[in-house]
């Protein structure tokens, strides 16, 4: 049970430094503003408007609650991996299944309950952000998951 502990954590940091980090250069391309507004706009789920009005501190929130939603996003997926025979078949269509499901829950449920107005829905951005959850989030997942559960059967 350590050795699953310990691979979630290590699993989930990865996944969501590669998810931040694609967010942040992502964000800068597009606006050429700082990417560290990424972080202040996860904050105002939290904390609304006023996470805007407040710098450090916010981009500091939205980084811990960024990384506490990656974890509970990894810690599902671990749970869910070895009771999902298809999850078994192919890294890469368990990475695009699940990026969809976290683009889907963190799109259509939470942003929704939180107190961020809405998310983008420009095509060309759901494009863009399912292909970073895919790369960033569901493929590290998949990797890893895979990985764990050979060498704990053997």
């Amino acid at each position: 049970m350590n050795k699953l502990i310990q691979t979630i954590i290590k699993t989930g940091i990865l996944a969501d430094t590669l998810d931040i980090s694609a967010a942040l250069v992502h964000f800068y391309i597009v606006t050429r503003k700082n990417p560290l507004f990424v972080l202040q706009y996860v904050a105002s789920g939290l904390v609304g408007k006023s996470a805007f009005e407040v710098q450090a501190p916010m981009y500091l929130l939205g980084l811990l609650l960024h990384y506490c939603i990656a974890l509970i996003f990894t810690v599902f997926f671990f749970f869910i991996y070895p009771k999902v025979g298809l999850f078994h078949k192919n890294k890469w269509s368990t990475a695009a299944l699940y990026g969809s499901f976290v683009w889907c829950v963190m799109n259509l449920v939470i942003v929704p309950l939180s107190q961020i107005s809405a998310f983008p829905s420009k095509p060309s951005s759901i494009a863009i952000n399912l292909v970073i959850l895919i790369f960033c989030i569901g493929l590290p997942l998949s990797v890893a998951a895979n990985r764990y559960y050979k060498s704990s059967r053997v």
